[in-house]
Formats: C-alpha cells, structure tokens, sequence
C-alpha cells in the first residue's frame, strides 16, 4: 500500500478534476520525474492506495465526484455534512 501525494505541482482539484476521475477510472496514473525524465506507472486501486492526498485551495471543481469516489472505495477522512449535498 501506498500514500500517494498529488497536485503539489498543480492544482488538480480546481484545474484537471474530469483528468483526476478518469485516471481513478482507468486504477492508474502515470508522472515523469522532472529530473531524470523516468516515467512512473502508480497503481490508484484503492486497494494499493492507503492513503490519497489532494492539495488544492479550490475543491468546487471536484465536489460532483465525491460520490463516486466513496462509491469505488476512497473515503473522504473529513467531510463536513455540508459538503455531502455534492
């Protein structure tokens, strides 16, 4: 099991959500490390995920999918009730 860490280098959340739930669709995502250029395939089974951190200062664009994400096995660690209505 893995902690994955994503969207330091960009905002996923506010920006890329459609690219973010396609991947957890696909259970993968592949990154190059910027400096030596290797490509990484990382497993998104929630099975191999432990724990999946999105940083952003903009979660609106992602809200829709919450739903679908508890539904395939990600759970939200806080969720305030307010934010069950997406």
């Amino acid at each position: 099991m893995k902690a994955i860490s994503a969207s330091r280098r960009t905002d996923i959340p506010a920006f890329y959500s459609d690219w973010f739930m396609n991947r957890i669709r696909a259970d993968y995502m592949c990154w190059a490390n910027p400096f030596s250029k290797i490509v990484y395939r990382v497993s998104l089974r929630p099975e191999d995920v432990m724990a999946l951190v999105l940083w952003s200062k903009n979660y609106i664009s992602l809200m829709p999918h919450l739903d679908e994400l508890d539904d395939r096995g990600y759970r939200c660690a806080d969720r305030p009730e307010e934010l069950r209505k997406y």
